[in-house]
């Protein structure tokens, strides 16, 4: 089954084409990483998968449902959760209280539960709290969830992100640039943690990345962008050997 399917995609911004005619899928439980130049559209991708941007033109399904209009929060509730290039974290909030935002979001109970904290009320919280502490544990966070989100060095935050997103029980999970400011031992770890992540919570993934190691051994395919077009899509294997993505990104150092 496709978890995800881009038809005929675009999005121009003034005289810039950002996105142009681009097509793609990704299957159930399948890793596809999206990769190419600074300025390839890679992240308009992911803003017009979100409802973050509306596409000029094109369809996008999402488990064969259509949501080309949707808002954010409608793809968020579909089961679309994403990481930013930038961190967004809530840097004020502790660990635990960032995780537990998307999960308090999405509980059932009502304001009236809420002010007089009924049994219903104590239940979820406590529910809450437990899930978050879970997620937390598994990338090995938990004995920070009292510290200050802004107090963590910059890998963690990173992997925090990870957290709060898988918090929002996703079926689809985006990532853009995971790597970004790591060094070669976060990089090594943060594979595993995404391997381990995908295997144990069963998720789709589509990820942005421009550090090749990376990428290449996380993705079972990979699309290749350029100047908002696909250039190429195969295997890290088939892109590897491409001439065209050899000349247009990756370089003749990168075969060698």
């Amino acid at each position: 089954m496709k978890a995800l399917v881009v038809t005929d995609l675009s999005k121009g911004f003034g005289g810039v084409q950002a996105v142009d005619n681009l097509s793609f899928s990704v299957g159930e439980h399948e890793v596809v990483g999206l990769i190419g130049p600074n300025g390839a559209g890679k992240t308009t991708v992911f803003n017009l998968l979100t409802g973050f941007y509306r596409p000029d033109s094109g369809a996008i399904e999402f488990f064969g449902k259509n949501i080309t209009r949707m808002l954010p929060f409608h793809a968020a509730s579909l089961g679309m959760a994403r990481t930013f290039q930038n961190i967004r974290l809530f840097a004020s909030l502790t660990v635990l209280k960032n995780v537990l935002v998307p999960i308090l979001g999405r509980i059932g109970y009502g304001p009236h539960a809420a002010i007089f904290q009924s049994r219903k009320y104590r239940e979820a919280e406590e529910a809450a709290v437990e899930k978050a502490m879970k997620l937390l544990d598994f990338f090995h966070l938990s004995l920070k969830a009292d510290h200050l989100a802004a107090s963590l060095p910059y890998g963690e935050q990173r992997r925090l992100e990870l957290v709060r997103a898988l918090a929002a029980d996703p079926k689809l999970l985006l990532i853009d640039e995971p790597g970004a400011g790591m060094n070669p031992r976060e990089v090594r770890g943060l594979l595993e943690d995404i391997r381990e992540v995908k295997k144990t919570f069963g998720l789709t993934v589509l990820v942005i990345e421009h550090q090749m190691g990376l990428i290449m051994n996380l993705s079972d395919r990979l699309v290749v962008l350029d100047f908002g077009e696909k250039i190429a899509e195969g295997t890290p294997e088939e892109i590897r050997k491409d001439r065209r993505v050899i000349e247009a990104y990756l370089g003749e150092e990168f075969t060698c």
